[in-house]
């Protein structure tokens, strides 16, 4: 019987309309773009019931009870069916989703966005999802495999994608349709669909056939196509037995082929020639439902009836079904009934076993078939007969649909079985949203937004600027199609792809210029696109598809070229930095492979990063990659994670943020448009279940503050580390100003410092409460020189008086450091690259030269100060300049700043001076008290004392920094030694010792160094040069005019005062002043030292004298 064509009946307003039946068929459901979906009884119902989901509907989807539906606030919704009870949003887009599909057993749905994303939704719990990438152009259609083992897709971009569902990647592509840049551009929806329950057959709709594609291999297995159609097909549709396909066009016919002998079975022309936009079959057959764009709804009845001659084919189909199907748990081939089997289960092959293992069970558990052939053997061998006589017949022409789909043999299997490789991200420009939208952002930056308008209206770019006093607001005709831009306080930037016509082109607007000539264009080669453009401070770059980067004046001169070594993926620019993300290899399951380089143009230039590979978080590509206001390299990944490049440790990349931590639902994100490191913000939009923001209305920015992952944040102990790296790592930009010779903040460095020192402290007192006493010692090690001072009246007045104790020797360690010149650059050898990042400990690599000399000395002369010296020597050189405390001005306290103070007397060492510049003063203090505690106490540092002198040099294990024997002689004159460097380094340091003999009479009087003797014999006539210079400056000039005289002059005094030191070293030693308790300490210690050779680890506990002395001196005032 021919099929019948009844009259079509209004069903929506103008415009996309889309239908199905319920499960069962009782009911016929449209959606159109009123906002309704309607539930009609039958064609013939006036009094449909009417369920409103939004403004607009463009898809629903029915099962199980439930009612999916996209609608126009960019939401996948759910209403219950036939109530209409709303009942949550299962998803959101950044744009209005285009179809939306259940998989076959209602648990999951698939909605495609003109974001151009796929997601897959657990419809029970909607935090389950994954998100499918990689079309370049909004998602026209999409089509769950009835296994659920595969998702397929059409896009505006041209391709139909099958993407793997449990590891989301892309199995295979075909590009079979028009490009186009939005749905309502489209000339065909591309409704494609699996053959039901087996999925052997991929339908797609491509211009006037239907393409079908056979699964697992992907070959295009043969057409289907009839003179009838001359128009695009636009959507395609299977009956429920997987037999046939209907297709519709785009002016109003319907075709329905038999899928077995590829003939068309019947024909249909729409009454009025409108574009055919919904197809639905009924669930059991015979029945197909139509819509056209004009919100018409249409039915046609009889399509290929069991009734007529046409139903033999439906009944083959269920016949002739796999043997697989036979072996049903429900027993289907026990009944009469074969037409519609109610189970079809999933075949998975087992390619290790034989033959007859090969059928399997979803679950994976093989059939058994002996208990079934002994229920009933001979059903069981006429129906395999049946079977095996078709399986021949269709031995050489697969084209069958009625057959699900069989085993693949292992020769038809994919051989790889690894990880598969990630589709390569696109390049995009920072601050941009897609370019196939009509009203996009192509720059927000810190300086201004652009944005771009094209539409039927108009072709053009607004430029906006934060502060108009940079420029006005202007407006520019985009003839040229430009996609890219960026925006500085010099110029604006904006680049075009290329066309047949015409070469890719950067063009210029230096709106900075004085000249009246203010753009300038330049075309690229021919093939070769730009990619990605930036602007720095008095430069623009472009890198292009050839893999280059071209360099250009802000004035248009063509400057450097490099090449990349992969696809550019994104660019930035800030002052005279250059950075550029590319691809340095292919990423495996889900994780792109990029290498970041970071280049210098300014005088200098020099590559900083060289190509290191780029860390984003697992399964995540690069969102945004741009400078801090204050000009740090920082770039965020698709996960949320902002990450910062930490140059005060060898160029490392931190986390500073995670943007999810702030979101409220799982499809909010945040769209970065500026990084300020000092104020600390994160400048962002929020987007509402989307990644990027709309143009209208304008998006609101929102300032995050940042946080570091660092471990037990919810501890008092926790956020105080987590705020002191955080300042430390907020504040390296002040050195890289000052390095490179930026003007930069003086106030903010001092502030930023007095912040970390404070929560030293802090953690300092936390960690002395809880009895952590070592961890106090590593904590002052971080803490500058004052700081140790009052940690020091801290532990005293803790009563923790070994910790006093330490910290008094670190506080003689940290003087010393900043009271020595720093060593001159060109005497830098590979020891100091040995020791970058280590200890200041002594290592066998660290002092060959220096344990020389002292050899050399021993066997000179070993004498009881002589030792003593050594161990000041060891002391000076054991300073490490890549061992620097990050972000502490005091470090660096020039050399004329600690003589001045040192002649100021004495002042208390635990009053925190206002200009933090008096370390000498506060260290003689500390010394004169630390001698009268300290006589009874052995020191650690008498040991190496001891070991210097064996003429065998062993590796020093790194020892306690106590510096006792120090202390009591540091500040004092000593007689110098015969040496090379070593001479010049003690008379160097002569400029500091000095002061300290004036500044402390009492001490005990020392033989004169070379420089002493020179000054006194020049002394005249450095006055008679300037006769208004003080003692202080008297020695600074002749510090200066001692150091203009060649090797030899100097080493004649330094011959002079060393015969001096001969004779009055035995006169020295014996001398003794009985009202100087600090000297009789000191002696006794040095002879301790120099006796006791194998001292014992532990510390003897202090006499209560020796307290009372101590807490004296924590608590002493000035």
């Amino acid at each position: 019987m021919p099929s019948t064509q009844k009259p079509m009946r209004y069903g929506h307003t103008e415009g996309h309309t889309d239908v199905c039946f319920d499960d069962i068929g009782s009911y016929i459901v449209t959606c159109g773009s009123d906002g309704d979906v309607r539930i009609w009884e039958n064609l013939d119902d006036d009094d449909p019931k009417s369920i409103n989901v939004g403004e607009k509907a463009y898809s629903f989807a029915l099962k199980n009870g439930r009612l999916v539906t996209a609608v126009s606030n960019n939401t996948v919704q759910i209403h219950t069916f036939p109530e209409g009870a709303p009942d949550g949003i299962l998803t959101r887009f950044t744009t209005n989703a285009n179809h939306v599909v259940f998989n076959r057993d209602g648990t999951k749905i698939a909605a495609g966005s003109s974001d151009f994303m796929v997601k897959v939704v657990e419809v029970t719990d909607s935090s389950q999802q994954k998100t499918f990438r990689g079309h370049d152009a909004p998602v026209l259609s999409l089509s769950f495999d009835p296994q659920d083992a595969f998702l397929t897709s059409a896009s505006c971009d041209g391709s139909v994608r099958v993407w793997k569902i449990s590891d989301q990647t892309c199995v295979t592509s075909w590009p079979l349709l028009q490009k186009c840049n939005d749905v309502i551009n489209a000339k065909s929806i591309c409704r494609l669909a699996w053959q039901p329950k087996s999925g052997k057959l991929l339908a797609v709709p491509v211009e006037k056939v239907v393409k079908l594609y056979r699964r697992e291999t992907w070959d295009n297995q043969f057409d289907l196509s009839d003179n009838f159609i001359t128009q695009t097909l636009s959507i395609v549709t299977w009956s429920p037995c997987g037999q046939y396909v209907a297709a519709g066009s785009v002016d109003g016919c319907i075709a329905v082929w038999n899928v077995d002998t590829q003939e068309c079975v019947e024909r249909m022309k729409h009454e009025k020639g409108y574009t055919i936009c919904g197809l639905a079959w009924h669930p059991k057959g015979g029945q197909i439902a139509y819509t056209d764009t004009e919100g018409n709804l249409g039915l046609l009845e009889n399509v290929c009836n069991r009734d007529g001659k046409k139903s033999s084919g439906k009944v083959s189909c269920a016949v002739t079904k796999d043997y697989n199907d036979l072996f049903d748990e429900d027993d289907d081939f026990l009944n009469t009934d074969l037409i519609e089997p109610r189970s079809s289960p999933k075949v998975v092959s087992n390619e290790e076993d034989d033959d007859d293992d090969d059928l399997m069970l979803a679950s994976g558990h093989p059939r058994h078939r002996g208990a079934i052939i002994e229920d009933d053997e001979n059903s069981l061998d006429t129906a395999l007969m049946k079977v095996n006589s078709n399986l021949e017949k269709d031995d050489d022409n697969d084209q069958d649909g009625s057959i699900p789909v069989l085993p693949v043999s292992t020769t038809q299997r994919p051989f790889y079985d690894g990880p598969m490789p990630t589709p390569q991200q696109k390049p995009f420009q920072s601050g941009s949203t897609p370019s196939h939208l009509t009203h996009r952002f192509m720059v927000w930056n810190s300086i201004g937004i652009i944005r771009c308008y094209n539409d039927e209206q108009d072709n053009a770019i607004d430029v906006e600027f934060h502060d108009t006093s940079i420029h006005h607001a202007t407006h520019l005709p985009n003839s040229l199609n430009h996609t890219m831009a960026d925006l500085s306080s010099e110029a604006i930037l904006l680049a075009c792809e290329s066309t047949e016509e015409l070469a890719s082109k950067l063009h210029c607007v230096h709106f900075s210029s004085w000249d009246s000539n203010k753009e300038w264009t330049v075309d690229m080669p021919k093939d070769e696109d730009i990619e990605a453009i930036c602007l720095g401070q008095g430069w623009a770059a472009c890198a292009t598809s050839a893999m280059l980067t071209r360099v250009f004046t802000i004035g248009g001169v063509q400057k450097e070229i490099f090449s990349l070594p992969g696809p550019v993926v994104s660019m930035a620019g800030h002052g005279e930095q250059l950075v550029v993300i590319y691809h340095r290899g292919t990423g495996f399951d889900g994780d792109q492979c990029l290498g970041v380089q970071l280049i210098e143009l300014g005088k200098k230039k020099r590559q900083v990063l060289h190509g290191n590979p780029l860390p984003l978080t697992r399964k995540s590509y690069l969102m945004w990659v741009g400078f801090s206001a204050e000009g740090t390299p920082c770039y965020v990944d698709s996960e949320g994670i902002v990450k910062m490049l930490n140059r005060g440790l060898g160029n490392t990349w931190i986390p500073v943020c995670d943007t999810r931590e702030y979101c409220k639902g799982k499809s909010d994100h945040y769209w970065v448009v500026g990084i300020h490191e000092n104020p600390q913000q994160l400048r962002c939009i929020p987007c509402k279940g989307a990644r990027f923001p709309p143009t209208l209305p304008r998006p609101a920015v929102a300032i995050l503050s940042f946080k570091l992952p660092y471990c037990q944040i919810t501890t008092e102990k926790g956020q105080m580390e987590e705020q002191f790296w955080r300042s430390v790592v907020f504040h390296n930009h002040l050195d890289y100003l000052s390095k490179n010779g930026y003007e930069y903040d003086e106030n903010a460095k001092n502030e930023a410092a007095k912040e970390q020192q404070e929560l030293l402290m802090k953690l300092f007192a936390l960690s002395c409460k809880l009895e952590r006493e070592f961890r106090c010692v590593e904590l002052a090690d971080l803490m500058t020189q004052n700081a140790v001072n009052l940690a020091i009246k801290y532990a005293s007045r803790s009563r923790k008086l070994i910790l006093a104790q330490r910290l008094s020797e670190m506080a003689v360690e940290k003087a010393t450091e900043m009271a020595a010149p720093e060593e001159e650059e060109e005497e830098e050898d590979f020891r100091n690259h040995l020791n970058a990042g280590y200890s200041n400990s002594t290592t066998e690599w660290s002092q060959p030269r220096v344990r020389n000399l002292l050899h050399e000395q021993d066997m000179e002369d070993s004498k009881e100060a002589d030792a003593v010296e050594e161990v000041e020597e060891m002391q000076k050189f054991r300073q490490n300049p890549f061992c620097k405390t990050v972000g502490l001005p005091e470090m660096s306290t020039p050399k004329s700043a600690v003589i001045t103070s040192s002649s100021q007397g004495r002042v208390n060492p635990f009053k925190v001076s206002a200009n933090q510049k008096d370390p000498t003063a506060h260290s003689a203090n500390i010394l004169d008290n630390m001698s009268k505690f300290s006589k009874n106490t052995p020191t650690p540092n008498s040991r190496a004392v001891n070991k210097q002198k064996s003429p065998v040099i062993k590796p020093l294990m790194p020892k306690p920094k106590s510096k006792q024997a120090l202390a009591a002689t540091f500040f004092q004159p000593r007689p110098p030694h015969a040496g090379d460097k070593a001479v010049e380094e003690k008379e160097e340091k002569a400029e500091n010792i000095l002061p300290e003999i004036q500044a402390a009479p009492t001490e005990n009087k020392r033989p004169k160094t070379g420089f002493q003797m020179w000054l006194e014999e020049n002394r005249e006539s450095i006055l008679a040069d300037n006769p208004d210079l003080e003692e202080a400056d008297i020695i600074k000039e002749g510090m200066s005019r001692f150091r203009v005289l060649s090797s030899d002059e100097r080493m004649v005094w330094t011959e002079k005062a060393k015969g001096g030191a001969a004779s009055n070293s035995a006169e020295a030693k014996k001398r003794k002043r009985p009202a100087d308790a600090k000297n009789e300490g000191k002696e006794k210690l040095e002879e301790k030292s120099k006796e006791d050779t194998s001292l014992p680890k532990k510390q003897k506990p202090l006499d209560p004298s020796t307290n009372v002395r101590l807490s004296a001196f924590a608590f002493k005032q000035s």
